[in-house]
């Protein structure tokens, strides 16, 4: 028994001279602002900043706002009131957060705009999120190419829908898309049948897939009660739920109607299975993982007196200076790809999705 405390001992001596103190990991706090929960983008977005922030030795502070935008800016004012290092900020709207960041500024608090650029304030250090234009081009690319798939020769009926105008990624998702797509209505190859085109037009607030339903429903009973829809781009998967809802109301997928061909974007669950069920057609992949990754780079290089890596300082203007930028790579994903993508990635297992 003595020789067995002994060596009890000895192996709490040796453990407690390898054992790193948790305060020596405490490199600071980070305040996490994002807008809501109602998507399981956002959800996976603030999963992933705790793990990999805790994992490189900073307490974090996350918050969710529901898309309340005076929610979103008490919880900043409270993250900076309580002293934390650095912000990482997914805005609700991007234009409304000048004061606070102001007031970020004075306490000498650095603010990181995380995948959605912050508008109207020169108090916004970096920004981290993935080429949108390039999400929007995908999104058309993929929608072309599946009308050619489904539907044969042109011209193609196609419907526009918008992301909500108070996020200044929608207008790169819809510009990227319509790179593609002009020149295809230009040229007659697409008829937008209701002649809906534009942000102003398109534009869904709050990218709620409820009212996505309700106009999609409006416009197939006053355009489309003699002509079919061939395509409907959607830049968010949550849009494209309630689009292809409004479609299978009236019959498509269904007998001879067949599915309108659906863009979509996060490769969230539901529209990954609808997807495998051969209603939504594709939709964009946005590693959160990654995005996370790139965000704790440029907190610790902050932190750190250094320069965080950035790769673009010419695309993000947010009307008062030009944001350096770190744009990661979306990828598009369809029935051809999916698990290869989103499985073989670990992003998913099967049985989350099948």
């Amino acid at each position: 028994m003595r020789l067995l405390n002994v060596a009890l001992a000895a192996t709490a001596l040796l453990a407690s001279a390898f054992a790193v103190p948790s305060f020596a990991q405490d490199k600071g706090t980070i305040g996490i602002a994002m807008p809501t929960k109602s998507s399981a983008r956002w959800i996976s977005d603030g999963n992933s900043m705790v793990e990999q922030f805790k994992a490189a030795g900073y307490e974090t502070d996350l918050q969710y706002a529901e898309d309340d935008i005076p929610n979103q800016l008490a919880q900043i004012e409270n993250m900076i009131t309580k002293g934390v290092d650095v912000l990482v900020i997914a805005a609700i709207d991007g234009t409304t957060l000048s004061n606070a960041l102001e007031n970020a500024a004075a306490a000498g608090i650095k603010v990181i705009a995380y995948d959605r650029l912050i508008r109207d304030s020169g108090n916004v250090d970096y920004y981290a999120t993935f080429d949108n234009f390039k999400v929007g081009v995908q999104q058309a690319s993929s929608l072309v190419k599946g009308l050619g798939e489904r539907f044969g020769e042109d011209p193609y009926n196609v419907e526009l829908f918008g992301g909500s105008p108070d996020d200044n990624n929608a207008f790169f998702f819809y510009n990227g898309a319509m790179s593609v797509l002009q020149p295809l209505i230009d040229s007659g190859k697409v008829v937008v049948v209701s002649g809906q085109m534009g942000m102003d037009k398109v534009g869904t607030l709050r990218w709620d897939g409820a009212v996505a339903q309700a106009r999609m429903e409006n416009l197939l009973s006053a355009n489309y009660t003699d002509k079919q829809v061939h395509g409907v781009l959607s830049p968010y998967d949550g849009l494209s739920i309630g689009i292809l809802s409004a479609l299978k109301g009236v019959g498509y997928g269904s007998g001879d109607l067949k599915m309108p061909i659906v863009s979509g974007q996060d490769a969230e669950v539901p529209s990954v299975k609808s997807i495998l069920a051969g209603e939504q057609y594709s939709t964009v992949f946005k590693d959160t993982r990654e995005l996370a990754r790139v965000t704790v780079g440029m907190v610790n290089a902050l932190l750190g007196g250094g320069e965080p890596e950035i790769n673009d300082t010419k695309t993000y203007d947010n009307g008062v200076k030009v944001v350096p930028s770190y744009l990661l790579e979306p990828v598009s994903v369809d029935a051809t790809n999916w698990e290869e993508i989103l499985i073989g990635s670990g992003y998913y297992t099967k049985d989350q999705v099948q």
